[in-house]
C-alpha cells in the first residue's frame, strides 16, 4: 500500500519541479500542484485504506474494555448482587387466603 503512495508522491513531486523549471511556470504554481495534485488525494486515499484497521482496533479496545468491566468467574455470589433471574424487589406478597396473586391480568 505504502509503494504505490511513495510512487504517487514522488509522480507529483516531479510534475511540481517541472513546473516550477519551466519558463511559464512559478512557484505558486508548482505548489498548488503538488497540495493538490499529491497530499491531498493521497491523504484521503490513506485516511480511508486504513478504515478496517481503526475498525478492528476499536472493536478490539471495546472488548478489552468488556472483558475488563466483566465480573470475575471466581466471584461469589455476595459480590455480584441480583445476579439471578428473578426481578429485583417490587413484588407483592400473596394476600393472605386470597389464593392468588394481587396483581395480574384481566382476561
Amino acid at each position: 500500500m505504502y509503494l504505490i503512495v511513495i510512487a504517487w508522491i514522488y509522480v507529483v513531486l516531479m510534475m511540481s519541479v517541472a513546473e516550477a523549471t519551466h519558463s511559464t511556470g512559478t512557484l505558486l504554481g508548482a505548489l498548488v500542484t503538488f497540495v493538490l495534485y499529491g497530499v491531498g488525494p493521497v491523504a484521503l486515499v490513506v485516511y480511508l485504506m486504513r478504515a478496517p484497521a481503526r475498525r478492528k482496533a476499536i472493536k478490539a479496545r471495546e472488548a478489552a474494555e468488556a472483558g475488563a468491566m466483566a465480573p470475575d468467574s471466581s466471584a461469589t455470589d455476595s459480590v455480584t448482587p441480583d445476579a439471578g433471574s428473578h426481578a429485583s424487589g417490587g413484588v407483592k406478597p400473596v394476600a393472605a387466603g386470597a389464593g392468588i396473586a394481587p396483581v395480574r391480568k384481566e382476561p
